[in-house]
C-alpha cells in the first residue's frame, strides 16, 4: 500500500477520553480529559475495500480535507476525523504529510475537541513574516470552534473562528488563549474559513460559509478580522447550506488574464444528486468579487461544477504550493450515504490530488484538472497497449487478473469524436454475477450530457437508497474539440475519470465483492460508413499497473 502506516505513527496517534453519545455526538466536548495513546487497530475484515493509493484515515471517521498547506518539502493534510468511531462525533483534526503528493506518513491528532468545542473545518498558512506574532515561518491554523453546548441550548451563534499555531513543522499544536479571532455576530452556520495572502491589500484575507452566501474579512495579523463585503445571496445555488469556500487567483492561460475562481460545496444539489462543488469566475479587487459576465454557447452553464460525479465534496487547494502550482483534494464521499457504507473500521477516502488550470473558450472560462505528475511514480512496467489504430463495433475484453494489485490501475485512451458509432463503453467486472462499473461516451443521451458512468450493479449498493438509483451519472461538453480523453484512475473501490482534458470530471465510489478482473471496451451503435466500418479511430489507448 502506499500510504505509510508505520506503527509508530499509529501508536502515536492521541484520542480524547469523551464518550460519544448514542447519536454519535459528544455531550460535553468542554469537559473532555488529556489525551491518552492508542494503539494500532488490527486488519479488518472490510480492508479490502480500502483503497491501495488514495488517503485514508488509519481507523474511524474522515471527512472534509482541512488545512492543506506546503512547508519546508512537506505537503500537510489535515482533515475532519473522529477517532472514536466510524460514524461522525466530535471533530478533531487528523493530520498526515507527504513529501510527494502520494506517499502519506501518518501524524498524531493536530487539534482535539477540548475546552472551546469541535475544532470544525478551516485552513493553515505559512506566517512567513511573523505578522500573528507567535515567529517567522510558524504554521498557524484558522477553523471553525463549533459549541456544541450552545447549538443544544437553541442558540444560532454556535460556531466562531479560532487560531491554533506551530513552530516545529506542524508537529505540536498550541490554541490561540484569545480565541475566538472572529465571534459570531449572530449567524447560524458561520464557517470554514479559508485563508491566504491578498497581494492587492497586504493583509490575510478569509473567505467564509454563512449559511446562503461567503462573506469575505481581512486582518493584518490573523488575530483581528474585518468584514468587507458578502456575495451569493442572489446567486441560484441554493439546495443547501454553502460550506468550504474558496477564492483562488489565477490566471488564464490563453491570456494570462487574472481572474479569481470562488470555490462552493453544498450538501445538497449536487449535479447527479447529493453533495457537490460548484465555482464562480471573477474578479477581486481587495473589497468585492465581481462574477464574471460571459455570452457562452453552453445551455448548462447557470453553474458550473468542480465534479458531476456524486464523490467529491468540500474540494480546497493546498496553501503556499511551490512554483505557482494550484494543487486541490477533496473528501471522496457523499453525505447522502457517507455514514452508511459498508466499512466498518474505517470510512471515507480523499481523492487523487489534481492540478487546477484555468482556460477560456466558447463555453465560458473553466476550470481543468489534471492528476498530478507525480502520481506516474506509481506505475509498474511499462504500458500495456488496449487496442491499435481503431475500435471497431463489438466488444473486445481484456483480462486484468495479472495486474500487481487486482483493480489498481491507470487507464488512459484518446479517440476521434466523429466516429460514426453511437457508443464506446469501458466496463469493469467481475466474476462475481453481474457486478460491473461502466463509463464511457454516448451520442444517445444528447449532445449536452454524453459522458457518462453508470455503477447501478457495481457490487454493494443496497446500504442505501441515495447511493445507486436507477439513472446513470452524466456531465455535459464544455469543448467544441473533435478529439476528446478519457485519463482514468481506478483503486478497488473508486474511479476518477478525466474527461477531454480535466472538464468535465466524474468521481465515484463503488464496493464489488469480488476484485474486478475484467475490461470490456465496446462500440455500439451507428451506421455504417462507405467503406463499410462503424467505429471510432484512436490515437492512444494503454493502460498501467500501479503499486505492488
Amino acid at each position: 500500500m502506499r500510504i505509510l502506516l508505520t506503527f509508530c505513527s499509529f501508536l502515536a496517534l492521541l484520542l480524547t477520553a469523551c464518550d460519544p453519545a448514542p447519536d454519535g455526538t459528544s455531550e460535553d466536548s468542554a469537559s473532555a480529559t488529556a489525551p491518552v495513546t492508542k494503539p494500532a487497530p488490527a486488519a479488518a475484515p472490510d480492508d479490502r475495500f480500502r483503497p491501495a493509493y488514495h488517503f485514508t484515515p488509519p481507523g474511524g471517521w474522515m471527512n472534509d480535507p482541512n488545512g492543506m498547506v506546503y512547508h519546508e518539502g512537506e505537503w500537510h493534510l489535515f482533515y475532519q476525523h473522529y477517532p472514536d468511531g466510524n460514524k461522525w462525533g466530535p471533530m478533531h483534526w487528523g493530520h498526515a504529510v507527504s513529501t510527494d503528493l502520494v506517499n502519506w506518513e501518518h501524524l498524531p491528532i493536530a487539534l482535539y475537541p477540548e475546552g472551546e468545542g469541535y475544532i470544525y473545518s478551516g485552513s493553515a498558512v505559512i506566517d512567513k513574516n511573523n505578522t500573528a506574532g507567535f515567529g517567522a515561518n510558524a504554521m498557524i491554523a484558522i477553523y471553525t470552534i463549533h459549541d456544541m453546548k450552545a447549538q443544544k441550548a437553541g442558540r444560532e451563534d454556535y460556531e466562531s473562528q479560532g487560531i491554533a499555531y506551530s513552530t516545529d513543522r506542524g508537529r505540536t499544536w498550541t490554541k490561540y488563549a484569545g480565541n475566538p479571532v472572529l465571534p459570531n455576530k449572530g449567524d447560524k452556520d458561520f464557517r470554514d474559513p479559508k485563508v491566504l495572502w491578498d497581494e492587492k491589500t497586504g493583509t490575510w484575507l478569509m473567505t467564509l460559509a454563512v449559511g446562503d452566501h461567503v462573506e469575505f474579512y481581512n486582518s493584518a495579523n490573523l488575530k483581528s478580522w474585518n468584514y468587507l463585503s458578502s456575495w451569493g445571496k442572489g446567486a441560484p445555488q441554493h439546495w443547501g447550506v454553502w460550506e468550504c469556500p474558496e477564492l483562488i487567483p489565477m490566471k488564464v492561460e490563453e491570456t494570462g488574464d487574472e481572474v479569481h475562481v470562488l470555490l462552493v460545496s453544498t450538501g445538497n444539489g449536487g449535479p447527479n444528486g447529493g453533495s457537490g462543488t460548484f465555482y464562480h469566475t471573477g474578479y477581486w479587487d481587495g473589497k468585492f468579487f465581481q462574477p464574471l459576465r460571459e455570452a457562452t454557447y453552453s445551455p448548462t452553464d447557470t453553474v458550473k461544477w468542480l465534479d458531476y460525479g456524486r464523490d467529491n465534496y468540500a474540494a480546497v487547494t493546498f496553501s503556499n504550493a511551490p512554483g505557482g502550482r494550484t494543487i486541490l483534494m477533496g473528501w471522496m464521499s457523499n453525505w447522502r450515504y457517507a455514514q452508511d457504507v459498508p466499512t466498518e473500521s474505517w470510512r471515507s477516502a480523499m481523492t487523487l490530488p489534481r492540478e487546477l488550470s484555468l482556460h477560456r473558450n466558447d463555453f465560458g472560462t473553466r476550470l481543468r484538472q489534471q492528476p498530478v505528475r507525480e502520481l506516474k511514480k506509481l506505475r509498474r512496467g511499462a504500458a500495456r497497449k488496449l487496442v491499435e489504430g481503431r475500435i471497431e463495433q463489438g466488444i473486445t475484453v481484456i483480462d486484468l487478473a495479472d495486474l500487481p494489485e487486482p483493480g489498481v490501475f491507470e487507464l488512459d485512451v484518446e479517440f476521434d469524436l466523429h466516429g460514426n458509432s453511437q457508443e464506446l463503453s469501458f466496463t469493469l467486472s467481475n466474476d462475481n454475477g453481474d457486478q460491473f462499473y461502466r463509463f464511457g461516451y454516448s451520442r444517445r443521451r444528447g449532445f449536452f450530457y454524453p459522458y457518462f458512468s453508470d455503477r447501478r450493479r457495481s457490487g454493494l449498493t443496497d446500504f442505501s437508497d441515495h447511493f445507486a438509483p436507477d439513472k446513470l451519472t452524466v456531465a455535459d461538453q464544455q469543448t467544441n474539440e473533435s478529439v476528446t480523453r478519457f485519463h482514468a484512475f481506478f483503486d478497488r473501490t473508486s474511479a476518477e475519470i478525466f474527461f477531454q482534458g480535466g472538464d468535465p470530471v466524474i468521481t465515484d465510489i463503488f464496493f464489488p465483492e469480488e476484485p474486478y478482473t475484467k475490461l470490456t471496451i465496446e462500440s455500439s451503435g451507428g451506421e455504417k460508413d462507405m467503406d463499410g466500418d462503424v467505429g471510432w479511430d484512436v490515437y492512444r489507448a494503454e493502460m498501467w499497473g500501479l503499486v505492488e
